[in-house]
């Protein structure tokens, strides 16, 4: 159900940022902002906060790998708008569309390392199942990733399970290719601040 607030219950502030994206950009404003500039104090801000140190914090994870998970999150929850989102700034971030085409429709022959291939089963498992177990657990540390990487790992999962529950359940609209890829150059250049 598409809350009409999202488009029209901003503050002059966000409502002028908004004014100046669509300008600047040629671009719908993202949805995503919509929703963190509605009541900030409730949601946005401490989510902006929470998604910026999982996706840009101190991690042995590169961007481009955080940005997989939250596509491939996004993709387990079916979530098009957070898929198509995460997709481009993994693949801007890899600068290897094909490597984050290739996980996302085949996990097993993607050409990844076999940390990330196993941290993302594990992530589609939480996601999909809403749990894991110690099993799971020792075939992600098994295969190379760290105690830190999986609670990385777990952070990403988290923030991304929110969002997409959030972008859906609001009807978050899907704009065209070209304002993913402006949305992918400005989340790599500033994060989610």
């Amino acid at each position: 159900m598409r809350l009409a607030i999202l488009d029209t219950g901003h503050a002059f502030w966000s409502k002028l940022l908004f004014a100046f994206i669509r300008t600047v950009s040629r671009q719908p404003t993202p949805e995503a902002l919509k929703l963190v500039a509605y009541r900030p104090e409730f949601y946005g801000s401490r989510m902006k906060a929470v998604t910026h140190e999982a996706m840009r914090g101190t991690s042995a994870w590169s961007v481009g790998d955080r940005e997989l998970m939250a596509a491939f999150v996004s993709s387990a929850n079916e979530s098009e708008y957070c898929t198509k989102a995460h997709t481009a700034v993994s693949a801007r971030a890899y600068k290897d569309a094909g490597k984050v085409s290739a996980a996302l429709s085949d996990l097993d022959a993607a050409p990844l390392a076999e940390p990330l291939r196993a941290t993302l089963r594990m992530l589609r498992k939480l996601t999909r199942e809403n749990t894991v177990d110690v099993e799971d657990m020792r075939a992600v540390l098994a295969a190379g990733a760290s105690r830190e990487q999986v609670e990385d790992a777990l952070a990403v999962a988290f923030a991304f399970n929110a969002t997409n529950r959030l972008a859906d359940a609001l009807g978050f609209s899907v704009p065209g290719p070209k304002a993913f890829e402006v949305g992918a150059k400005f989340l790599l250049a500033r994060g989610y601040r």
